[in-house]
């Protein structure tokens, strides 16, 4: 067998084994599982309004709750079947960073609370985290020196 027959038995197996995705089902899922969290999100407010917060302060508590329920979902390893489902509807809100941080802590906690954990709470967080600091700090400095030049005015 030559190397052209082998490439087109390789391209042939490729194309057997890589999942096809509905791109508009993938985004319809999306958008009903990010809907969902939003409305969750939503009558949580609501619920602490209620209870005569400010809407800073229920505001928080929607956030603890919803990083809360992301946490224990992950714990009982529930928030992957979901994640697969939803996509990015549940990916890239809190939901996701905070699952992002508990699924390395869960995993490795047989290796300890230093080494185990400690080492690798943020393997999927940290380079969001670090390149998120970095471009803020970079579009500060331009944003500064915008403004000394008179470029930009201030706000």
């Amino acid at each position: 067998m030559n190397t052209e027959q082998q490439k087109k038995i390789y391209q042939q197996y490729i194309k057997e084994v890589t999942p096809s995705h509905n791109i508009w089902m993938n985004m319809l899922k999306a958008f009903f599982v990010g809907g969902l969290i939003c409305l969750i999100g939503q009558i949580l407010m609501h619920w602490f309004l209620s209870m005569n917060m400010s809407k800073e302060e229920a505001g928080s508590w929607v956030s603890v709750c919803l990083i809360g329920a992301s946490i224990l979902l992950t714990s009982f390893h529930l928030f992957g079947s979901i994640a697969k489902f939803g996509g990015a509807g549940v990916l890239v809100p809190i939901t996701g960073f905070a699952n992002s941080v508990a699924a390395p802590a869960i995993e490795y906690k047989k290796e300890g609370q230093v080494f185990g954990i400690g080492v690798n709470i943020f393997t999927i967080s940290g380079p969001v985290i670090l390149y998120g600091i970095f471009s803020s700090w970079v579009l500060g400095i331009l944003y500064y020196v915008l403004q000394m030049t008179g470029i930009m005015g201030g706000m």
